[in-house]
């Protein structure tokens, strides 16, 4: 058997494959140059930060600012790190994710479902919350934290992000669920099944890209907030993201740019994990509702 000779490339392709490409890397550099400038940066010590560049390499690697911001960096009149801050982060943010993904789940089940006079108009309210800027509503929500008495709690911080995540989830979940086919559902309720059990048995187990969808777009969210934890929460109840700014201006002589960069670094950790864990699920379930609805 003749043996099939490779085809040769087109010059034309082989350049225009090279310049996409070279792009690609030239903004990729530029985009984790930051990054990259902040992790090495944490990495040094005082001495050599004042005698190097920004984007120098740390010829003598250290933790001790990672160490002393987690467990004994001052912030603000307390100087206990950011552990327990950190801490409050994932009090707040699992919770509020769990909850808004659920009710969004539920929501978007019925929208896409279910039809009842006014429906349209509701779903479309729903979609305007996602479009609420913060600031708007922090009056009316600090007043009725208040009046619930849940004033600077974790709780409080909790039910502010469920509210106004719920919208977004909803969302979500709604353009997910009309892409099912309506036989689907028809053929399960030939078979006796009811409401939740269209939603517990047929619905959620193929819907995991959504679900993955809400729950990154949740958790960043919640995780990365400043301005409602900086609102609602008070001393020790506040999230890393507010103690991270408290470091950051708290003045006790000397400026520790190690310390600031190894705090940033700590603070932004569980969203990075998230999105290069889970970022496939991100895109996949985006594009899954993107189709129809």
């Amino acid at each position: 058997m003749a043996l099939m000779r490779p085809r040769s490339l087109n010059p034309t392709k082989m350049l225009g494959r090279i310049f996409v490409y070279g792009c690609l890397v030239v903004l990729a550099a530029l985009f984790l140059a930051p990054l990259a400038s902040m992790v090495m940066t944490s990495l040094k010590s005082m001495d050599e930060i004042r005698s190097g560049t920004l984007l120098s390499v740390p010829q003598a690697p250290t933790i001790e600012a990672w160490a002393s911001v987690w467990s004994s960096a001052c912030i603000s009149i307390a100087c206990g790190g950011l552990k327990g801050y950190f801490g409050n982060s994932f009090l707040i943010a699992v919770p509020a994710t769990l909850i808004s993904v659920g009710l969004g789940a539920l929501n978007g089940y019925v929208f896409s479902t279910r039809r009842f006079q006014g429906d349209n108009i509701l779903f479309g309210l729903i979609l305007f919350g996602c479009f609420i800027p913060f600031q708007i509503v922090l009056i009316p929500m600090a007043g009725l934290l208040g009046m619930l008495g849940l004033a600077g709690t974790i709780p409080g911080l909790v039910l502010v992000h469920v509210v106004y995540g719920v919208c977004f989830t909803t969302m979500f979940f709604r353009n997910y669920f009309v892409t099912v086919p309506a036989e689907i559902f028809k053929a399960a309720r030939v078979d006796g099944a009811g409401f939740w059990a269209i939603f517990f048995r047929i619905l959620l187990p193929i819907s995991w890209p959504i679900v993955m969808v809400s729950i990154i777009w949740q958790f960043t969210g919640v995780w990365n907030d400043f301005l409602f934890g900086v609102s609602f929460a008070a001393g020790s109840n506040q999230p890393v993201t507010v103690a991270v700014n408290n470091l950051v201006n708290t003045s006790t002589g000397t400026k520790a740019y190690n310390e600031d960069m190894a705090a940033a670094m700590i603070a932004a950790l569980p969203t990075i994990v998230i999105y290069v864990a889970a970022g496939r699920y991100f895109l996949r379930g985006l594009m899954a509702g993107a189709v129809k609805g």
